[in-house]
């Protein structure tokens, strides 16, 4: 494995001693069992999210759902878990830095009317997917970003704070001590949380949020505040959600076109894996491709979901009437010693 890799992977898990890739591979008794399977099926209220924050995401969701809030209301209460978790060093508080030592947030936040939210480039405030979601109910837009997305989120009541905690801090000082950019993206669990949620009216709606990708040059903006790219649903067809490198997704319209190909007949998993072969192909002698992974999650009005990823290691959280929360792997392309 090249020079970059190994770095990568140290930074991912040496430098910053956090502990999801080891959850990831060896199951603890807290943790349920992985279920390997290319296409589940729902009967009713389903929920599906990216990477073990799904987990209590989704199980904070299900319970907003079931005490009769929206599924807006239950995707913004879910994912803040995460956001709020300084130990995800993903998203939101405690998420990585960008090289200047700036926590800076992406969100986004769709219905099943297609009416949508988003903010990128967001600083200082916790919660972006409460902010997106704002946009989307009070504004006439659906992205706001930089300092303009700060000045409406201070306007609607949301408190500036600082989200650099000391344990990430200190990543980011050891990391300029060589200052060598690498983007350190998705090394099992170390991504986006994204969600989708079919409701008991059998309507879809999604939601993302993210800090990106470490050590990202400051005003670097991914895939999961664009509609169409991290994240996308059209409520004749499914739904469809994006975890890994966001360049790599922009550049193929990575979730709208897994909606697309659903629309087109495709089951979920078939829509997932012919877009990351569709994202291989084009990257395949790509300076992104050796540390590049990817991964979708889909669910369609019929209740099937799948995901699938360009390389091992991605998994999934799911929740619906019958099996309650658990962690699903995703198939994938290729291992990473490929």
């Amino acid at each position: 494995m090249s020079d970059r890799r190994d770095f990568i992977k140290t930074a991912a898990l040496g430098t910053v001693g956090f502990s999801t890739f080891v959850g990831c591979q060896n199951k603890t008794e807290s943790q349920p069992d992985l279920v390997v399977s290319p296409m589940g099926n729902a009967k009713g209220q389903l929920i599906i999210s990216t990477w073990n924050h799904g987990l209590p995401a989704n199980e904070e969701a299900w319970k907003q759902l079931n005490n009769g809030k929206s599924a807006l209301d239950a995707i913004e209460a879910g994912v803040k878990i995460p956001e709020a978790d300084p130990n995800v060093k993903s998203v939101g508080y405690g998420g990585f830095p960008d090289r200047d030592g700036k926590v800076t947030l992406d969100a986004c936040i769709m219905d099943y009317k297609s009416d949508c939210g988003s903010v990128s480039f967001l600083q200082g405030i916790k919660h972006p997917i409460s902010v997106a979601k704002r946009v989307l109910e009070n504004t006439p837009h659906v992205m706001l970003s930089g300092d303009g997305a700060l000045q409406f989120a201070l306007s609607e009541g949301f408190v500036e704070e600082n989200l650099l905690t000391p344990d990430t801090e200190k990543a980011w000082q050891k990391w300029l001590e060589e200052s060598k950019y690498k983007p350190v993206i998705n090394i099992e669990n170390h991504d986006t949380i994204s969600m989708l949620v079919l409701d008991k009216d059998n309507n879809l709606f999604g939601g993302c949020t993210t800090s990106g990708a470490a050590w990202k040059m400051h005003g670097r903006v991914g895939d999961s505040p664009i509609i169409g790219a991290g994240l996308f649903l059209d409520n004749e067809v499914g739904a469809a959600a994006a975890t890994g490198l966001g360049e790599a997704v922009i550049r193929t319209a990575g979730s709208a076109m897994v909606v697309e190909l659903m629309r087109q007949g495709k089951s979920p998993y078939d829509a997932c894996k012919e877009i990351v072969e569709r994202i291989y192909n084009k990257h395949k002698n790509h300076r992104d491709m050796e540390y590049l992974q990817v991964g979708f999650i889909a669910v369609n009005k019929n209740g099937e979901y799948s995901g699938y990823s360009l390389r091992s290691g991605f998994n999934y959280a799911v929740y619906d009437n019958e099996q309650g929360n658990r962690m699903e792997d995703a198939q994938f392309k290729m291992s990473w010693n490929n």
